[in-house]
C-alpha cells in the first residue's frame, strides 16, 4: 500500500518521484520499469526520504534485482543526506526492525534512534516494540550495539532497561562494567546519541560528527578517563609480573574497541593529561615484559594508530614512531609505517594542533660559524654529552671541551642506563621533527593561518623547530589584507606586526612569476635546502581542456603505471583506495583524499589493464573533485574548486602518474600497444613536475663542472660527450643518441653523480638525471661494457 503522506508530499513538491520510488519498492513490475531510470534522490524531500528508507528497509532478500537496486539508491541517499521522520513513520521504522529481526536474528537498532532524533512531530509511543526488540536481543549468546541496546531499553520501560544492564555487564571485566553503568545512567537522548559511535568492530570509525557530540558529553569524557587509566595499570601490572603474561591477551575485543573510543575522545577534546598517559600504556601494549618478539596486545596498538588517523596529536604522533622504533615484532614496524602514512595526512589538518612541540630543556645556541639550533647538554661521569638539533637531532661526546668521535668506553659501562636515556630523547625528537615538516607541508591545503607572536616564540624562536622554520618563506600580515614574504634565514629583522597578527606559509600559486623567480634565485646563491619543496613548488592551473570538460580532468589519464608502486604512493600520500585485484569489483577503483579540512575531496580513477610477468599494470583515468555541502559530498566544478587545493591534489596525481608510468622505467623490453605507450610517454611534453625540474637546471648548469658540456633545449638536457652527443629527457631521465634518436639504457644504480652538486630540495628524478649527465659528459672514460656497446653501435 503507497504511502499517503508521501504521496501528498511529493504532490506538495509538485513532483511524483517520491510515490515512484515507493511504489517500486513495494511492486516488482513497477520497479523493473523503474531500473533505467537512474533517479536523482536529491530532489526528494528530507521527510519523503526518511519514509523512503522505512519502506526500503522492508524489502526482503527474496525481492527481485529490480527492487534491490531501488532499495540501495534509497539506502545511498539516506547516507549522504540526514532524512527526517513523520511520528507515523518513526513508529513504523521500529516495526520494521522487528520484522527484519524475525526474519534475519538481527537489526540495526540505530536506524529506530535515529528516527527518533529526527522526528517532524511528538514523539509515538514505541514501547511494545522497543520491549520485543530488547528480548530479542537478550536471548541471544552475543550482544551486539550494547549503546543502543541500552538506549532502545530506556524506551521500553519497567524493567527492561535494568535487564539489559545485568546481561551487558555479565563477565566483561570492570573496564567493559563501568561503560554499560555509564551509558545506563544517561537520559535517553544522550544514549541515543552516544550509540553513534558505539561500532561493530574497530575497523570502522562513525562520522566526525558522532564523536564530536560524545566528546561534549560530561559523563563520557570522565568515563574515558578511567578506562584509558585502567588500561595502563594493567599494562603496568603486567611488566611488574603482577599478571601472568600472555602474548595478544591483555585486553579482550570489547575492551580494544571501547578503549579505541575513549581514546577517540580525549584526543578529539586535546585532554592535558593524554600525553603522559600514553608514554605509559603505548610502551606496556607494545613491548612483552620477557625478551619475547610478541605484544601484550598487537591489536590495542593498531587501534591506538588508527583512533591518531581520525584525531591525531603530535604528541601521540611521537609516541607511535618511539614505540615503532623499539617493538621487537618483525612484522608490526612496517604495519605501523603504513599506518602513519594517513595519520600524517590527518595531522596536517588537524591545524590547531598540529604544529606543538615540546622544548625538552633544550637551549637555543650555536651549532655552527652561522646558524643556531636547539642544544642540551648533559654531564655523564667525567664526559658531556651534546644533543644537537639542526635538520635531525645528534648525540655527540665532549671531553675537556673536545669532541669524541664515539661513545667513552667508561660511559657505556659505568653509566648505561644515562646513555639509553639519550638516546632514546634523540629518537624521540626525531620523530618530532619528522611530524612537524609532514604537518607544515599538509598544511597548505588548509591554508593554516597562526597567530604572530605564537609563530615567532614556539616555531621560528622554537629551540628544536628554528633550524627547519628559517629555512621555509612565511607571510605576515603586516595590514589588513597586506602580506610580507620573509625567508628568515636571510632576513634578520622580522616584521613589526602584532602578536594576533596572521602568519602563513608562502606559496608559489599566489605570487608573481617575477617573485617566484627572485625567491629560487636567492635559495641557490645562499644555498638554502629547504626541508620540503617550496620556491620550487609545482602550480597546476586549470587548462582550456579542463574548463571544456568542465567536472572532470584528463590531464593524467590514459597512462599505463605499475600498480603496486602507485598503490604503495597512495598509503604514502594519505591517500585511500582499495586495492585492486582479480576478484568481484577489483577491476577498478578510485583513490582519494580530503582536503582543506576536510571540505573537498578529489578522487582520481583507475583500473586493472594488463599483467606484464608478476607486475601488475594500471590504467589511469579522470580526476574529480567533489565539495561538501550540508554533510554530504556534491561533484563540483572544477572551475570552482580553490586553487590551491586543485593544485596540490593534481601535484599528487602528477607524482603517482611520474614515479609509476612504464615510461619511466628503462629496462622496459615489452612490445604491441605498451610498447607504443612507452615510446610515447618516454620523451613526451614536461609535465608541471619536469618544468620544475628544468627550472632547477637552468640555475644549477653554470655551476657545474660539466657546464661547457651540458645545454638545454625544450624537453631534453644535452649533454656532449666524446664519441657521442647525448638527449636526457627532464621526465622520464630517460636518453637518446645523437644522430639518429637511438635510445641508451642506463639502469639507475650506474650512474653516480659527484655528490657536490646542491639541490634546494630533495628530487630522486633530478638526481638520477645529474648523474646521468655526469656519467654521459665522460663517456669516454665508460668501462661498462654493456653501455659501451649501445653506444658504439651507432658512433
Amino acid at each position: 500500500m503507497l504511502d499517503d503522506a508521501l504521496v501528498a508530499e511529493s504532490r506538495r513538491n509538485d513532483s511524483d518521484l517520491a510515490a515512484r520510488l515507493m511504489r517500486a519498492l513495494t511492486d516488482p513490475d513497477f520497479a523493473l520499469e523503474e531500473r533505467d531510470r537512474h533517479p536523482d534522490l536529491s530532489q526528494v524531500s528530507d521527510e519523503a526520504l526518511g519514509s523512503l528508507l522505512v519502506a526500503a528497509y522492508r524489502v526482503d532478500a527474496s525481492a527481485t534485482h529490480a527492487m534491490t537496486l531501488v532499495r540501495f539508491a534509497v539506502e545511498d541517499a539516506a547516507g549522504e543526506r540526514q532524512p527526517r521522520y513523520t511520528p507515523d513513520a518513526c513508529r513504523r521504522m521500529f516495526e520494521v526492525l522487528v520484522e527484519r529481526f524475525e526474519d534475519r536474528g538481527w537489526a540495526d537498532l540505530t536506524l529506530g534512534l535515529g528516527a527518533l532524533e529526527r522526528c517532524t512531530g511528538p514523539l509515538p509511543d514505541v514501547s511494545e516494540p522497543a520491549r520485543t526488540l530488547v528480548g530479542f536481543w537478550l536471548e541471544k549468546d552475543t550482544v551486539r550495539q550494547p549503546y543502543a541496546l541500552l538506549a532502545v531499553a530506556g524506551l521500553a520501560g519497567g524493567g527492561t532497561l535494568g535487564a539489559a544492564v545485568e546481561r551487558l555487564s555479565r563477565d566483561v571485566g570492570p573496564i567493559v562494567a563501568d561503560e554499560i553503568a555509564v551509558i545506563a545512567g544517561l537520559a535517553p537522548a544522550e544514549q541515543a546519541l552516544l550509540s553513534e559511535i558505539d561500532r561493530e568492530h574497530r575497523f570502522v570509525s562513525p562520522l566526525a560528527h558522532a564523536w564530536h557530540r560524545s566528546a561534549d558529553n560530561a559523563a563520557y569524557v570522565a568515563f574515558a578517563r578511567r578506562a584509558l587509566e585502567a588500561a595502563a595499570e594493567r599494562t603496568d601490572a603486567i611488566r611488574a609480573g603482577e599478571i601472568p603474561y600472555r602474548a595478544d591477551k591483555a585486553f579482550t575485543d570489547r575492551e580494544i574497541t571501547l578503549l579505541g573510543q575513549a581514546l577517540r575522545v580525549a584526543l578529539l577534546r586535546d585532554e592535558p593529561w593524554l600525553p603522559e598517559l600514553l608514554e605509559r600504556l603505548l610502551p606496556g601494549v607494545a613491548l612483552a615484559p620477557t625478551a619475547a618478539k610478541t605484544l601484550p596486545s598487537q591489536a590495542l596498538l593498531y587501534e591506538v594508530v588508527r583512533a591518531a588517523q581520525d584525531f591525531p596529536t603530535p604528541e601521540l604522533v611521537t609516541a607511535i614512531r618511539t614505540v615503532r622504533r623499539t617493538v621487537r615484532h618483525a612484522g608490526v614496524p612496517k604495519q605501523l609505517d603504513k599506518m602513519l602514512k594517513k595519520v600524517d595526512a590527518a595531522l596536517a589538518e588537524r591545524t590547531d594542533v598540529a604544529l606543538r612541540l615540546p622544548r625538552l630543556e633544550f637551549d637555543t645556541a650555536p651549532v655552527s660559524a652561522s646558524a643556531a639550533g636547539g642544544v642540551l647538554r648533559r654531564q655523564v661521569g667525567d664526559y658531556r654529552a651534546v644533543v644537537t638539533v639542526t635538520d635531525v637531532a645528534t648525540l655527540t661526546w665532549e671531553k675537556d671541551g673536545r669532541r669524541l668521535r664515539s661513545v667513552p668506553a667508561t660511559v657505556r659501562r659505568d653509566h648505561a642506563a644515562p646513555v639509553k636515556e639519550l638516546r632514546d630523547l634523540v629518537k624521540r625528537v626525531n620523530a618530532q621533527l619528522v611530524t612537524l615538516v609532514r604537518a607544515l607541508e599538509g598544511g597548505f591545503p588548509v591554508e593554516a593561518v597562526h597567530p604572530y607572536g605564537w609563530w615567532r616564540t614556539e616555531l621560528a624562536g622554537h629551540p628544536l623547530a628554528r633550524t627547519l622554520i628559517r629555512r621555509l618563506i612565511w607571510e605576515i600580515e603586516v595590514a589588513p589584507g597586506e602580506w610580507r614574504a620573509v625567508l628568515p634565514e636571510t632576513d634578520e629583522d622580522l616584521p613589526d606586526a602584532p602578536d594576533d597578527a596572521s602568519v602563513r606559509l608562502w606559496h608559489p600559486i599566489r605570487s608573481e612569476p617575477d617573485t617566484v623567480r627572485a625567491w629560487r634565485d636567492l635559495l641557490l646563491e645562499r644555498r638554502i635546502r629547504q626541508p620540503f619543496k617550496q620556491a620550487f613548488r609545482e602550480i597546476y592551473l586549470l587548462t582550456p581542456a579542463e574548463e571544456q570538460t568542465r567536472v572532470y580532468s584528463n590531464r593524467f589519464a590514459a597512462h599505463l603505471v605499475h600498480y603496486r608502486k602507485m598503490f604503495a604512493l597512495f598509503r604514502a600520500r594519505g591517500w585511500k583506495s582499495d586495492l585492486l585485484g582479480p576478484w568481484d569489483a577489483g577491476d577498478g577503483d578510485e583513490a582519494e583524499r580530503t582536503l582543506a579540512a576536510g571540505e573537498w575531496r578529489v578522487r582520481f580513477f583507475h583500473t586493472l589493464a594488463d599483467w606484464a610477468g608478476d607486475d601488475e599494470l594500471a590504467s589511469t583515468d579522470q580526476v574529480r573533485f567533489e565539495h561538501r555541502v550540508e554533510g554530504a559530498w556534491r561533484e563540483a566544478l572544477l572551475a570552482d574548486v580553490p586553487p590551491l587545493v586543485f593544485s596540490e591534489a593534481m601535484r599528487d596525481v602528477d607524482l603517482f602518474v611520474g614515479v609509476t608510468s612504464i615510461a619511466a622505467d628503462p629496462d622496459w623490453t615489452d612490445g604491441g600497444p605498451r610498447r607504443s605507450y612507452w615510446e610515447r610517454a618516454s620523451f613526451a611534453e614536461l609535465t608541471e613536475s619536469a618544468e620544475a625540474r628544468r627550472d632547477v637546471l637552468e640555475r644549477i648548469l653554470p655551476r657545474l663542472k660539466i657546464a661547457g658540456r651540458c645545454r638545454l633545449d625544450g624537453r631534453f638536457l644535452i649533454v656532449r660527450g666524446e664519441l657521442r652527443t647525448y638527449k636526457i629527457h627532464l621526465g622520464s631521465a630517460n636518453i637518446l643518441m645523437e644522430p639518429d634518436d637511438s635510445y641508451l639504457c642506463i639502469v639507475q644504480s650506474r650512474g653516480k653523480s659527484d655528490g657536490k652538486v646542491f639541490l634546494p630540495f630533495e628530487d630522486e628524478r633530478l638526481s638520477l638525471i645529474l648523474s646521468k649527465a655526469f656519467l654521459l659528459a665522460a663517456d669516454s672514460e665508460i668501462t661498462d661494457e654493456s653501455i659501451l656497446t649501445q653506444i658504439k653501435r651507432g658512433a
